[in-house]
């Protein structure tokens, strides 16, 4: 009978201009320049068997990790809230470079089993999730302007012309994701979300972008990824509050938010929405339950490629 063959474990902190990195079975602490030729020699140091455990950041890890997938080893992308809620479970007192390489070593030894290993997206995902997160960037800006500007009349002929261009540079970008979607031959997709009330667009890209990411089970683990998912908090006798988990990518759920306001007031939803704030239930989380109802219905028709079928009242379902 073979022998398993223990992994060794690296964790690894990662900055714009290095990466301070910890192996286990060493305890050896070593810092690398964080540009790909000094990654890929580090990397050819290392045992075949190596596990890679790595926080996520905005774009510094990328080139780690895809080198590290490309050599053959295994990298877990760690979620930095999640990270630091470990830190101060098992009682962390500092917060360094080396000291975050060691709790993330510590965190795949102990936890490695119900980790999934990071795989490479499609490449139409990173063109997409580019052209979203800079349109949100300018909508953010556009918005502070307007309210920062909106009071000052000796500026208001100036700022019309500004904010004209903003809109022009807006419907670049939207243009530019019409593109993308196109030449990936997802526009069919994008149609079957968008025939559903309150979904835009944008809305529909974000969550076709988002499907294409995995091969997701079922809606569940496609709410999970979303960030959608609900975190329990009950004890004994007492429920606690849910609160949405909000992994991933933030720019995904204000889409669902804006999506679900514009259901709400669709003759097919505004049923459903009366009856939960009839209940109850505040404004925030009949959106929040409406905009998941919204994603489950999307993941359904791009699961089973079916076309939308408005009814009214809304009890609507995918055609077969």
């Amino acid at each position: 009978m073979a022998t398993r063959v223990a992994r060794s474990i690296t964790g690894v902190d990662v900055a714009k201009v290095e990466l301070v990195t910890y192996q286990i079975e060493a305890d050896e602490l070593e810092s690398v320049k964080n540009d790909k030729p000094a990654i890929k020699r580090w990397l050819s140091g290392l045992p075949v068997n190596t596990a890679i455990a790595v926080e996520a950041t905005n774009t510094y890890h990328l080139d780690l990790v895809e080198l590290a997938y490309e050599a053959g080893f295994e990298v877990y992308v760690i979620d930095g809230f999640q990270l630091s809620n470990y830190r101060k479970g098992i009682g962390g007192r500092s917060k360094t470079d080396a000291s975050d390489a060691r709790l993330l070593a510590r965190f795949l030894k102990n936890e490695g089993d119900d980790l999934r290993p990071w795989t490479p997206p499609p490449a139409v995902y990173g063109k997409l999730q580019s052209l979203l997160r800079r349109r949100a960037t300018l909508v953010e800006a556009r918005t502070s302007l307007t309210q920062s500007w909106s009071n000052d009349a000796s500026l208001k002929a100036a700022f019309k012309t500004f904010s004209a261009s903003m809109e022009k540079l807006d419907l670049l970008i939207q243009k530019k994701l019409k593109d993308v979607l196109r030449e990936a031959g997802l526009m069919e997709q994008v149609s079957r979300c968008q025939a559903v009330e309150g979904i835009g667009f944008l809305t529909a890209t974000a969550l076709v972008m988002a499907f294409v990411r995995g091969d997701f089970k079922n809606s569940d683990s496609y709410i999970a990824f979303l960030g959608m998912d609900l975190r329990v908090t009950d004890s004994g006798q007492k429920s606690g509050r849910r609160r949405l988990t909000k992994r991933g990518c933030s720019e995904i759920r204000r889409l669902l938010h804006n999506a679900a306001m514009s259901a709400s007031r669709s003759a097919a939803w505004k049923s459903v929405y009366a009856h939960h704030r009839n209940s109850g239930k505040a404004t925030t989380q009949v959106l929040v339950i409406l905009a998941r109802k919204l994603a489950r219905l999307a993941f359904a028709l791009m699961k089973n490629q079916s076309e939308y079928l408005a009814q009214e009242p809304k009890m609507a379902c995918p055609q077969p």
